[in-house]
């Protein structure tokens, strides 16, 4: 006969699927209780306890009865919970866990009643410990001890009969990977059928009989290699445990020794340093308090008289004693001792001869305390003095109000806000002087202000709320600028917000001792941090209205202040406005632009009326014109301090525009020699050479430039179109010595920083659409045929470079219809068409005429995911090239040429100028600061006056 004795299980279909194992113990080497046979127990005792009622708060009670009901008096750890969970009806990580922490912790934190076992898995009563180990079973046999039983990680008691499936005491396990639990052998029965089948059977002699030595003895068999592994495995495993234990429990305390503590302003203060006044010592939180003391004590060997040990907390006022701690049978977890947490150590009673008060009720609290200031040095117009103050948070606001003011004196709370808002703050009421600082509010940071008898009279207070501040005190700074000869002064005027500019003034003039009669020819100008002088401020203002800040510097100069209704203005002449001084006008802000510009050309002695007014712009160059001569200042927002520039010509009529004309034409370099000049209209001009030797052998062009020409100014109306502004060119006296067929052999640009800017197209367009502004020039090109440009049309100006040399062919124009797309590999695939090229044998770069750089436009090519194919590719419009009309693109041929440089001669000449300049600029700065810097020291050099102007853009139609 044979006994079945092991079943090898496979769940899944003949592909695949998952094995696992139902083996029977046959040394009964395993004791391990069925879910269900544990549930039955424990559901009658929750029954029974609903029953009653009775519900009882302390985990401790229910633990010990839950070991206790166990037969064998101990219990896995983790079965302890599935059990308290039963009894309970509710988890304890839901019930205990944030007042007792984990179920592992708390058992171990209560070692005088619980026991676990040396592998640290099973857990008992401590009570039962003695019996668990020595006492023996119902046979009299004697129990394993615990040394045999050290590495395996459950018991070898006898079994229980209630656990037994069989006379034989073997049970059956399910081993399923890492999880292994029991299995009864009427469920092996269900394997033999369904998805979940049988899929090997093992099985052994009925008569052969296991030796008496491996009943129960799981180190049966097992060679000593083996047992010498487990053995070192499982001490190495507790040690690990120790040491995660031992992190887990231990906490650091600062112990603060009272002997290097000094009590003063209501808190300890550290008589040394921090880490000689405070020792750090790390201990078990399981351990009771009397463990603490004495390792104080064995710290402290010079320690004489009782010890007293005290938590203790810092504070921003320093560091305060709480409670004084009691009971050496308690452990530290007990106490609420935590990990960081300040100890003072000292005698209980006093600290450096001072007696200590502790407890929450003599909490020391910092305040702020404010007071009105007369005389602020820093010149900002602070309203308060501030001063810190501590008080015990049990005193009386009455004690408090005798302490820091006078018997008349007055306390405000701050309710929220600034301190510097008068609103935010309310009189403390007589009724609530009987209050203590904790009650009325007041914390640490806290701010009232102090109003001594004195300083009352500062203030507004109605019905206790503190409504204003009748005085913003400070002063501000007057320097004397109408003695020249004679060194300067500086004198500084108290003031407040409300102090009329007219009342400085006179007080100005009092300190500085000048004659009182010159008060009308006086006036007072503001200054910058630059040392500048700026418009004078009108008397009537107040210092609020006038805008200045408390301290400012004020210059007072000869010259009439404009009042509220006038405006103070500056004005030049001419268009060359860094060479020609500023004068200074002061005028009605209703009066008219005519009136203005003949105050102006009266003051100014010019003679005539073929002058017109127009405004400076960002750059400090005569920009709009005032050309509503019937317009008030005030209407056209002309402000106080603006500069104005006279310029000479009448404005055209309303709609006409007055254009500056230009002949715009290319440059071409013959050789190595100069370009040849010519003279059109008085002005020099740079234009093209021959296009042959000569000889008249091959063209030997170098280089191709283009230069600007003045032809003349004609008056055209807005209305007008394209063609009628070239038709009216063309009849310049100038242009007579150019033949050209019709406008349609020429191309308007408009002027722009003296260069073609941008390329006016439609010629039966009119000029009021392009959006061209009063101060619009436009350069006209000659063509050698007739051009009709369309809107996807764009102009390159494109030149090959010559093999060998770092220079080029001259350029020729090149029409480019970007409908369709604008990308690098399109414009390569146009200039290879153009010179009859391969693609991939060439290399473009476009130039940047002002900053005399090349940049190469990439011929790689990006690979694009059939997803993404409708994705546009980048614009060479767009950033980094913006390429536009007029742009040059340089073109290298690689089957002639293999250099990818760009550059010229000319780029080099033009950076090493481009970097002089900029040092030069940089000097000019540096000698502007150094002058500033002796300004302020010294007298005002004069220097002419540079304002800011506001800055308006104008967003046209983009193509």
């Amino acid at each position: 006969m044979f006994d079945l004795f092991s079943v090898i299980i496979h769940k899944g279909g003949c592909y695949g699927g998952h094995y696992h194992v139902f083996i029977k113990d046959v040394d009964e080497l395993g004791n391990w209780q069925l879910q269900e046979d544990g549930n039955k127990l424990t559901k009658d005792k929750l029954v029974k306890d609903n029953e009653s009622g009775k519900e009882n708060e302390n985990p401790l009670t229910d633990l010990k009865e839950i070991l206790s009901q166990e037969e064998s008096k101990q219990i896995p750890v983790d079965q302890l919970g599935q059990k308290f969970l039963e009894k309970k009806g509710i988890s304890w990580n839901k019930k205990y866990r944030k007042p007792f922490g984990p179920l592992r912790k708390y058992l171990q934190s209560h070692s005088q009643v619980f026991l676990f076992s040396p592998d640290g898995n099973k857990i008992s009563l401590k009570e039962n410990y003695h019996k668990l180990q020595f006492g023996s079973d119902s046979q009299g046999q004697d129990l394993q001890s615990p040394s045999q039983n050290n590495n395996v990680q459950w018991t070898s008691e006898k079994l229980s009969t209630r656990l037994k499936d069989d006379a034989s005491g073997s049970h059956w396990f399910d081993l399923n990977d890492s999880k292994v639990q029991p299995i009864k052998e009427k469920d092996i029965e269900k394997q033999f059928q369904g998805k979940e089948s049988a899929y090997m059977l093992f099985y052994r002699k009925s008569r052969l009989k296991r030796p008496s030595e491996a009943h129960a003895n799981p180190r049966y068999g097992i060679p000593e290699h083996l047992l010498n592994e487990m053995n070192a495995a499982n001490a190495e495993l507790r040690k690990r445990r120790a040491e995660c234990d031992s992190a887990d429990n231990n906490i650091d305390l600062h112990l603060h020794l009272a002997s290097r503590y000094k009590f003063y302003n209501g808190a300890l203060h550290p008589s040394l340093s921090r880490k000689e006044s405070v020792l750090d010592l790390t201990i078990d939180k399981r351990k009771t308090l009397g463990d603490l003391r004495q390792s104080v004590f064995q710290l402290l060997e010079f320690w004489e008289g009782d010890l007293i040990l005290s938590t203790a907390k810092s504070l921003p006022a320093g560091l305060h004693l709480y409670q004084t701690l009691n009971g050496d049978e308690l452990t530290l977890d007990g106490i609420g001792l935590a990990d960081g947490a300040d100890i003072f150590v000292w005698n209980g009673k006093e600290v450096g001869g001072i007696d200590v008060l502790t407890g929450l009720d003599h909490e020391p609290v910092l305040l702020n305390v404010l007071r009105l200031a007369g005389y602020n040095k820093g010149g900002k117009g602070q309203h308060f003095t501030e001063s810190q103050h501590i008080f015990p948070c049990s005193v009386e606001l009455s004690t408090l109000c005798k302490a820091l003011t006078s018997s008349r004196g007055i306390i405000l709370m701050n309710s929220s806000g600034s301190d510097n808002e008068a609103k935010n703050w309310k009189v403390i009421p007589e009724e609530n002087m009987k209050k203590t600082v904790k009650t009325t509010g007041l914390t640490d940071g806290s701010s009232i202000l102090v109003l001594d008898s004195h300083d009352q009279s500062l203030v507004n207070v109605v019905d206790g709320n503190l409504t204003a501040f009748t005085h913003d005190i400070s002063w501000l700074q007057v320097k004397n600028f109408c003695r020249l000869e004679a060194e300067e002064r500086l004198v500084k005027i108290t003031a407040t917000i409300e102090t009329v500019m007219s009342d400085i003034k006179i007080t100005a003039i009092r300190e500085l001792q000048l004659e009182e009669q010159l008060v009308n020819d006086m006036c007072l100008k503001p200054i910058n941090r630059n040392g500048k002088l700026l418009s004078p401020v009108p008397e009537d203002y107040t210092v609020k209205e006038a805008e200045l800040k408390m301290g400012s510097l004020l210059g007072l100069c000869h010259g009439k202040a404009p009042t509220s209704t006038q405006l103070f203005l500056y004005f030049v002449i001419g268009n060359d406005l860094q060479a020609v001084p500023e004068m200074e006008i002061v005028v009605e802000e209703t009066a008219t632009v005519k009136e203005c510009l003949n105050l102006m050309l009266e003051k100014s002695g010019l003679p005539g009326d073929s002058w017109h007014l127009r405004r400076i712009d960002w750059c400090y160059e005569a920009g709009e014109a005032l050309s509503e001569e019937n317009a008030t200042l005030k209407e056209l927002n002309v402000c106080n301090g603006d500069t104005l520039v006279i310029t000479e010509g009448k404005l055209p009529p309303k709609g006409f525009l007055k254009v500056p004309i230009w002949w715009y034409e290319p440059l071409i370099y013959y050789g190595h020699q100069e370009p040849i000049q010519n003279q059109v209209n008085g002005v020099t001009c740079k234009i093209g050479a021959l296009e042959v030797s000569s000889a008249g052998t091959s063209p030997t062009y170098i280089q191709t430039d283009m230069r600007l020409c003045y032809m003349g100014d004609i008056e055209i109306s807005g209305e007008a179109s394209l063609a009628d502004l070239k038709i009216q060119a063309m009849t310049l006296p100038s242009f007579q010595e150019f033949s050209v067929p019709s406008p349609e052999f020429l191309r308007a640009w408009t002027v722009e920083s003296k260069r073609p800017g941008k390329l006016l197209r439609n010629n039966q367009q009119q000029l009021n659409e392009y959006k061209l502004g009063g101060k619009a020039e436009i350069c006209i090109e000659p063509l050698q045929k007739e051009e009709s440009l369309s809107p996807n049309d764009l102009l390159l100006r494109v030149q090959m470079g010559i093999p060998g040399e770092r220079d080029y062919y001259c350029s020729a124009d090149l029409l480019w219809d970007i409908s369709k797309e604008c990308t690098a590999l399109a414009l390569r695939q146009q200039l290879a068409a153009h010179y009859s090229l391969p693609v991939d044998k060439i290399e473009i770069a476009k130039h940047f005429p002002e900053k005399f750089e090349w940049m190469p436009i990439s011929s790689w090519t990006q690979q694009i995911s059939k997803r993404k194919r409708k994705k546009k590719q980048e614009s060479l419009q767009s950033a980094p090239y913006h390429l536009k009309d007029g742009d040059i693109i340089g073109v290298k041929n690689l089957l002639l040429d293999d250099s990818k440089d760009f550059s010229t001669m000319r780029d080099d000449i033009g950076k090493e100028k481009l970097r002089l300049l900029a040092v030069e600029k940089k000097k000019s700065r540096q000698a502007e600061h150094l002058q500033n810097d002796v300004f302020s020291e010294g007298k005002v050099a004069p220097k002419h006056r540079k304002p800011e102007v506001a800055l308006s853009i104008n967003v046209g139609v983009f193509r």
